[in-house]
């Protein structure tokens, strides 16, 4: 898919990863949309990058907060083209531990926001994306998810979080052979670690001690590195229905 003068919709393009894949995009001639609940960053990335990005507060697991948003990107640009999907929390709790059980509120928080929320945004863009015109590869849309090595190497404190990322990287295949139909193609990238706003509280010596768990490049993953997977992913037709790891080939130890 060509993306110069598509419009490309972020879920957590306020910041991280979806921030980085909203520059790079923009950078090349798309229009994008940013999801997110971070209103005062959204803005600054509004007024800084111009009026070819549009920013919307949106909860991810809200129908109709969603629908809201698609109604005022397509009134914005016209059709939807791309989604990137980043928006997700992370949290580290054991099943047990001296406090005792897990809690089962966060178990469902997680799952609800990283992996429900993923599914409904796939649901209501697609319904959106199939009545694009063709392009001249046939394409209609371009559906990118982002799970976690977690999803395969769940550390100890993780199950949640692997819970979640698991289920995006699982379901990839199956609605990508459904979506199929309808020339919308449908990736995950499954990040190591990287450098997000989740690791912005632990001091520099961490995050180098991290980052040289990572066999190469000895460090922890840039934003940029995720979008420049994102791109290729747009731009390369037959990448369809797989998870791809984007790692430096680290395998996570149980802890």
């Amino acid at each position: 898919m060509n993306i110069n003068d598509a419009t490309v919709l972020v879920t957590g393009g306020a910041s991280g990863l979806g921030e980085a894949t909203v520059r790079r995009l923009v950078s090349q001639g798309a229009n994008a949309v940013i999801i997110d609940q971070n209103e005062e960053r959204g803005k600054q990335l509004v007024e800084e990058l111009g009026k070819r990005v549009l920013f919307y507060k949106g909860d991810v697991t809200s129908e109709k907060e969603i629908t809201e948003g698609l109604d005022e990107a397509e009134k914005t640009f016209g059709s939807l083209h791309i989604l990137v999907n980043c928006a997700g929390i992370g949290v580290a709790e054991k099943v047990l531990s001296r406090k005792g059980a897990h809690s089962f509120d966060l178990f469902s928080k997680v799952i609800q926001i990283n992996l429900l929320g993923t599914f409904n945004m796939i649901r209501l863009v697609s319904e959106r994306m199939k009545e694009n015109k063709e392009d001249s590869q046939g394409e209609r849309g371009v559906i990118i998810n982002t799970a976690s090595v977690a999803a395969f190497e769940g550390q100890i404190g993780q199950a949640a979080y692997s819970a979640s990322k698991g289920g995006v990287a699982s379901m990839t295949l199956p609605v990508a052979r459904e979506l199929a139909r309808y020339g919308i193609r449908v990736m995950t990238i499954a990040p190591g670690l990287f450098e997000t706003p989740m690791f912005e509280s632990l001091p520099d010596e961490a995050k180098e001690a991290l980052g040289k768990m990572t066999p190469f490049p000895k460090r922890l993953g840039q934003p940029l590195e995720y979008a420049m997977l994102a791109n290729q992913i747009i731009e390369n037709p037959m990448l369809n229905g797989e998870t791809i790891r984007l790692d430096g080939a680290i395998r996570m130890q149980p802890k």
